[in-house]
């Protein structure tokens, strides 16, 4: 990996603790030169170092270090939602294939805001066609399943996450089977408290550790996506 990328600074994290006790334009245009150094040149670095090790993952990976490519906006939509302030609290950022609708295709993730840190692999928002084949294979190739989440085996970083059906829809499948088979949607994801491994680039090798642990899992997702 290159090494462009040297961590963040505290100030990331206060700068999103300030942006949510003085969330307006007024405020923001005031800090913009804040919200460029201390987050989105640091996370144009870090995506610029993960670039080698996501196309090696997926050559198909989109890795443009810029907002709208890679980086999430900080402007929020507003239009449909109760709450009207006009800027995020937290950034991410995705390695997702070019795609009309990459919110139902499986992509690479890592999001950061004032106190905690999230990063994993899996769907936004997953179609039901995604889902039921999932399921069918769960159903239909249950050892070759296993075999694709055996990487999981033993790690505590990563946990299966993903909204449930309130009840089983097959009451035959073995518990290990159930936990992925009765989800609406589905991902890993690590989530912990920001320490001081985000001011280093000890969070960058974590990162590409933790992707390439879930690799397995990517290929079944696409797999299944068709």
């Amino acid at each position: 990996m290159d090494n462009t990328f040297s961590g963040f600074s505290p100030h990331s994290l206060a700068f999103f603790e300030q942006l949510a006790a003085h969330n307006t334009k007024a405020w923001f245009e005031a800090h913009r030169d804040d919200y460029e150094e201390y987050l989105l040149e640091p996370l144009k670095e870090l995506v610029s170092d993960l670039t080698p090790a996501m196309l090696a993952l997926d050559p198909d990976l989109i890795t443009t270090p810029a907002v709208d490519k890679t980086i999430s906006r900080i402007y929020r939509d507003t239009r449909f939602s109760r709450n009207k302030s006009p800027y995020k609290t937290c950034l991410w950022i995705t390695f997702k294939r070019q795609s009309p609708d990459w919110k139902s295709d499986p992509c690479f993730f890592f999001e950061i805001s004032a106190d905690l840190c999230r990063y994993g692999m899996g769907f936004y928002s997953a179609d039901r066609a995604t889902m039921d084949n999932l399921r069918r294979f769960i159903e239909t190739k249950p050892d070759e399943f296993r075999a694709s989440i055996a990487c999981l085996a033993g790690q505590t970083a990563f946990t299966l996450e993903g909204e449930r059906y309130k009840r089983p829809l097959n009451l035959a499948l073995a518990p290990d089977l159930q936990e992925w088979h009765q989800r609406k949607n589905v991902y890993l994801s690590c989530t912990r408290l920001a320490d001081g491994r985000l001011f280093t680039r000890a969070i960058r090798d974590e990162l590409a550790k933790g992707f390439a642990l879930l690799q397995p899992v990517y290929e079944l997702f696409w797999r299944v996506r068709g």
